[in-house]
């Protein structure tokens, strides 16, 4: 009896062992943008990598459109463990404590994505994600959006027609300045009640790139926009840096490999999301577009170039001046 009582024990144990080893290891991914925007499809290709790459030893589930946390909330839930992987705005950086992240925020800073690129794939962009890592972060990838357009229910061709203007923004002392050189009011808002502030009248207008505006159906409730590319929004991917330094090495490996080419593809997908967000927005009939003339941007840019130096001591000039540097 005693032998077939431990024989049980043992069978039991090692059941118990089987099934603990079974049980995948689970990544909670929050964002607050829809599904068929770049982030969201990127958010869904590491899904599907990361899976793939682990053989099933690890399970991403993907949240989209704020369904676990809002703008103010997510990075908070990442760092007590809450969620184990985001990809929030850069600008989100600079309320945590890290505002040289702000330096993306700026107007006009960068000419073209190759300027962009020199940056978030150099040594300006990896020095950056280091920041991070006191705050218990751990920084993957940068993923873009695009770059932005004004909109408004009044036509935006120069700088004076934002005078008194609510302009919505994400939190960023950046933004902030950006409007308040436009002599516009600024008004941080979450990305999830854009869409109902703009149809009351909370906000008149707004700053995204096409593919945030088109899915979130803001063109529906604006009755102008202006193609001006003065601004980026982009994401960095980051991670709970206990989490991540807590798994073996052969998983994160994986992880990698899955992270490394997820953004290769939500980066080739972002600019032909805007391009086709942008027809479908003009196809619509509900929002006219503009297109600014060399002079109006040239006036654009004297408007707002002044923001740089107003935000040097908040983000740094040293930052400022290595993007300056990496994009000669």
């Amino acid at each position: 009896m005693k032998k077939i009582f431990t024989l049980t024990l043992v069978a039991s144990a090692l059941m118990a062992t089987s099934a603990w080893a079974a049980d995948p290891l689970v990544i909670k991914f929050s964002h607050v943008v829809a599904p068929d925007t770049p982030k969201g499809k990127g958010a869904d290709r590491f899904k599907q990598l990361a899976e793939e790459y682990t053989g099933g030893n690890v399970v991403v589930e993907v949240y989209p459109n704020s369904q676990l946390y809002k703008d103010k909330e997510e990075l908070e839930a990442l760092q007590l463990g809450a969620v184990q992987m985001l990809a929030p705005s850069l600008a989100k950086f600079g309320p945590l404590g890290v505002r040289e992240f702000e330096v993306f925020d700026l107007p006009f800073i960068f000419e073209s994505k190759d300027d962009l690129r020199k940056v978030t794939n150099g040594q300006v962009g990896k020095d950056l994600l280091a920041k991070l890592e006191p705050k218990g972060i751990k920084g993957l990838a940068y993923w873009d959006n695009g770059f932005k357009v004004m909109s408004a229910n009044s036509p935006l061709h120069t700088p004076d027609d934002f005078l008194g203007l609510k302009m919505r923004i994400q939190s960023s002392k950046v933004l902030e300045a950006q409007m308040q050189a436009l002599d516009a009011v600024p008004q941080v808002m979450a990305f999830s009640e854009v869409y109902q502030g703009l149809q009351t009248g909370v906000v008149d207008g707004t700053e995204n790139p096409p593919s945030n505006m088109y899915t979130q159906k803001m063109h529906e409730v604006q009755k102008h926009a202006t193609n001006s590319n003065h601004g980026y929004l982009g994401y960095a991917v980051i991670v709970n840096k206990k989490f991540w330094e807590g798994l073996d090495e052969e998983t994160r490996t994986q992880l990698e490999r899955a992270m490394e080419e997820a953004t290769e593809y939500a980066n080739e997908i972002a600019q032909q999301e805007n391009d086709e967000s942008l027809a479908a927005m003009k196809a619509s009939g509900k929002t006219t577009f503009y297109d600014l003339t060399d002079e109006e941007r040239q006036e654009w840019i004297t408007q707002l170039r002044p923001v740089h130096e107003q935000m040097a001591s908040r983000i740094g000039q040293e930052t400022i001046d290595a993007v300056y540097k990496a994009v000669e």
